[in-house]
């Protein structure tokens, strides 16, 4: 059973949420997300908190079960907050710039590496090494971090490419001299 489908979910001030039979519509600052829910959970709203509910008793009920509830959760967190994703770009000559809304990347290739944010999504790049990725859909949030990232990983001899802020590089020595 799971522990996190039971928790209630509050709705926070600005937020607006409708539930029309399994689709739950989250409206706020940010904008509008929509959730569809599995069939096997019932959602009700109760003034300003959000419940659900499982309708049978099968082991893919209990799985949907918490995460039918992360899903509007988030909904309900990336309409009001937000979600944001920064990345850090190392090594020489590596750098990141906006040229109006298209992300352009210097990462040691023969040719630029320019990504296009999906409506919904804004960069921002803060002295040329540090990308921020920001958006009321979380999963998007991470997507296009992920995309960003995958372009140029970081390298485990010098630690060169785009990585996550604050994520650890495990390091290799490398070649080690003639003795």
């Amino acid at each position: 059973m799971s522990r996190i489908g039971k928790k209630p979910i509050e709705v926070p001030q600005g937020v607006e949420v409708k539930v029309e039979g399994q689709t739950v519509t989250a409206k706020g600052p940010l904008g509008t997300e929509v959730v569809e829910v599995r069939p096997e959970i019932a959602v009700k709203l109760d003034g300003n908190t959000i419940t659900l509910t499982k309708v049978g008793t099968s082991r893919e009920t209990d799985a949907y079960y918490g995460l039918s509830r992360t899903l509007v959760a988030n909904a309900v967190i990336g309409v009001k907050d937000g979600f944001v994703k920064k990345l850090e770009i190392n090594g020489v000559g590596y750098r990141a710039q906006m040229q109006g809304k298209t992300l352009n990347m210097a990462l040691g290739y023969s040719h630029p590496v320019d990504i296009v944010p999906p409506e919904g999504i804004t960069i921002t790049v803060e002295n040329n090494t540090n990308i921020t990725v920001k958006g009321a859909n979380k999963q998007m949030v991470g997507d296009i971090a992920a995309l960003i990232r995958s372009k140029r990983p970081p390298e485990v001899y010098k630690g060169k490419g785009v990585k996550y802020e604050g994520e650890y590089i495990r390091r290799k020595v490398g070649k080690a001299g003639k003795k």
